[in-house]
Formats: structure tokens, C-alpha cells, sequence
């Protein structure tokens, strides 16, 4: 076990990574409750560049990072499929992680590394960034005030623009495709609504022909009372980030709410019969209050992974939705042009 210090958390980061460069690291050098320590990346010329940028060391190859003594934890955003093996040596390295999601491509692989983590007494935390924004905090506060009544049905949809076509995303064999990269969102937030065990009842996946990788999805899913969420997600649509719920008495729609800029204030609009009201919740940062969640597991002397129990409930619902979807042949139609990502986690 590794004991908890005080002073910062010391970090290494596991490859150079668009999310990285973009949300990460530059948290990472900001936070009093982390220290940069070193970025490692598989191209020397890479990590040596993104070391100056962010005023840290650089190491060439993952194993000479994982090899410091002077680092508590490591962030790693690697390609999905990678995930199960850095996950692994980081930890059996005596190393925190903090692991973009998904935490890996598996069910028994989510389940192995959790295991893993609470055995070696390390904190293992899946990098969902979403769930630290605290506009979800001020619905469920709404919900609790009765606005929308009884739910009945959770909707929920996140769509980019495609993707570069040379990136991971097109890979089988990396961990390609719209259900690991966007369609997690819409689970994980039908999760978080309807808790306890949701059952997927229906899903299709629309296979690019060309790459074999599924760029959209549809999932129909239940809890144990009957109420229904209805997700969807892709990466050859329009930019959508939503959810809402349907009740009783009203509809409650969160119009930005996975990627929102910390500097927007999330708009959540409230339909009652004819009463129509638009809210604009607190901004706020969700990249950095991720880091600091992570930090405060470390420094708290937590260990095994955090909110366990809905990892791997969600890695269930996603290998439901790849095993059993009904699969469609796709030809996407729009040719990547480097869209915004500003939106984009």
C-alpha cells in the first residue's frame, strides 16, 4: 500500500493524448493540490515538446515513468483498448490512476482491475469529468422538489461532428467507435436518474463499412419499476450534449450536459402544462473539480476504485449493447473537416 503524504498529489501522464493536451494538463499545472511531475509519451521528440509546454520532465516510453519514485499517481488517457494493460502496471507499480473512461473495453476486465486496485490498496478512479459539474447536483435538487413529478421516461443524446478519420476512434483494434466514446454518456447519466440495475432492452449500432467501427447508436433501456431511457449517440451528427426527464407533472431538459465550457452557465429549461421556465445554473470548472476529487481520494487515504459499484453496472449496459445490438451497414457521408472542438471532452 501506498502510504498517503501530505503536500500535492505527484502526477505522471501516460501519453500525449488530445484530451490530455487540451483539458488535462493544463489543470494539471494549475491546481495546488497536484504537481506535474512528468509526461511520457511512446515519441521522445513528443514528450520532450509537451514537458516544455507544461514546465514538467518528459520520459520516452511509459515503463520509465511507471519506474519514478517521486510520483503518487498517474492520468492516463490512452486509446480504450490500451487501458486494461497501463491500468494494470501502473497499479502493480504502487501507482494511483486516474483512467479516462471507459476504464476498459471489457466487463471482466473492469472487473479484474477493480480488483486489482482494492488488493494493492490504490485508488482507481474512471475519468468520467461529467459528474463533477455541479449543475447535475442542482437538477437532482429540482427533482427532489417535485418539479417534473414521477418519472416516467429519461431521454438522453450526445452526437459530435466526425472525427479525424486517422485517429483511434476508427480502430477495432484500439477501441474504436461511437459506444465507448460518446454512447458511455447517455448510460452513465441514465445511471445516475433511474439508479439500481437498468436493463437493456433493445439497441442497434451503425457500422461504418469502411472501418468496421460504429459511428451511432441507439439504446432502449429499463429500470426495475418500467421506467424507460431512451439514449442515443454518434460521432456523424451535429453536436448534441442533452438529457431530460419526462414526469408527471412536468419535463426537465439539460441542454449542455456533458462538455459544457466552465465558463457557460448550463441553461435547463422547465416545461409545466403551459408554464414554460429557462434557468441558467452557476458555471463552473468540472475538468479541475475532477482533479481535485481524484487528489482528495489519494490524500484521504481512500483506496480500490471510486463509485464501484455503477463502473460496473456500466460496463455491463455496454457490453449488453455490443454483444445483442441489431447492426446496421453505414457509409458516413461527410468528410472530416477539423470541426470546433472546443466542446468536445
Amino acid at each position: 500500500m501506498r502510504v498517503a503524504r501530505r503536500g500535492p498529489v505527484r502526477i505522471g501522464v501516460l501519453g500525449c493524448a488530445d484530451i490530455a493536451l487540451r483539458r488535462m494538463l493544463p489543470v494539471l499545472t494549475e491546481e495546488t493540490c497536484v504537481e506535474l511531475v512528468m509526461v511520457a509519451s511512446r515519441d521522445a521528440d513528443k514528450a520532450a515538446r509537451t514537458a516544455a509546454r507544461f514546465g514538467c520532465a518528459g520520459a520516452h516510453g511509459y515503463d520509465a515513468l511507471l519506474r519514478r519514485d517521486d510520483i503518487d499517481a498517474v492520468y492516463i488517457p490512452l486509446p480504450p483498448a490500451l487501458h486494461r494493460h497501463w491500468v494494470t502496471e501502473a497499479l502493480e507499480s504502487g501507482k494511483h490512476v486516474l483512467c479516462e473512461k471507459p476504464l476498459s473495453t471489457s466487463y471482466d476486465d473492469t472487473l479484474e482491475l477493480l480488483k486489482l486496485a482494492r488488493a494493492r490498496q490504490l485508488v482507481l478512479a474512471e475519468n468520467f469529468m461529467f459528474l463533477h459539474h455541479s449543475q447535475h447536483r442542482a437538477v437532482r435538487k429540482l427533482l427532489d422538489e417535485d418539479v417534473v413529478g414521477t418519472v416516467q421516461v429519461f431521454s438522453s443524446s450526445f452526437g459530435v461532428p466526425p472525427l479525424d478519420p486517422a485517429g483511434f476512434r476508427y480502430r477495432p483494434d484500439l477501441g474504436g467507435g461511437a459506444l465507448l466514446d460518446t454512447g458511455v454518456y447517455p448510460l452513465l447519466a441514465a445511471q445516475l436518474y433511474l439508479g439500481g440495475e437498468l436493463e437493456m432492452l433493445g439497441a442497434t449500432l451503425r457500422i461504418d463499412e469502411r472501418t468496421g467501427v460504429d459511428v451511432a447508436g441507439t439504446a432502449l433501456l429499463s429500470a426495475a419499476d418500467g421506467t424507460a431511457a431512451q439514449l442515443s449517440f454518434g460521432f456523424d451528427h451535429s453536436y448534441r450534449s442533452h438529457y431530460a426527464l419526462w414526469g408527471t407533472r412536468g419535463r426537465l431538459t439539460v441542454e449542455r450536459a456533458f462538455t459544457p465550457p466552465e465558463q457557460l452557465k448550463p441553461p435547463v429549461r422547465i416545461q409545466q402544462q403551459d408554464r414554460f421556465t429557462e434557468l441558467a445554473l452557476a458555471a463552473d470548472h468540472q475538468v479541475r473539480n475532477s482533479v481535485r476529487a481524484f487528489a482528495e481520494a489519494v490524500v484521504s487515504g481512500t483506496h480500490g476504485h471510486v463509485e464501484e459499484e455503477t463502473t460496473l453496472r456500466q460496463a455491463r449496459l455496454v457490453e449488453d449493447i455490443r454483444l445483442r445490438a441489431r447492426r446496421f451497414s453505414h457509409r458516413p457521408g461527410q468528410a472530416w473537416d477539423a470541426p470546433d472542438r472546443r466542446d468536445r471532452q
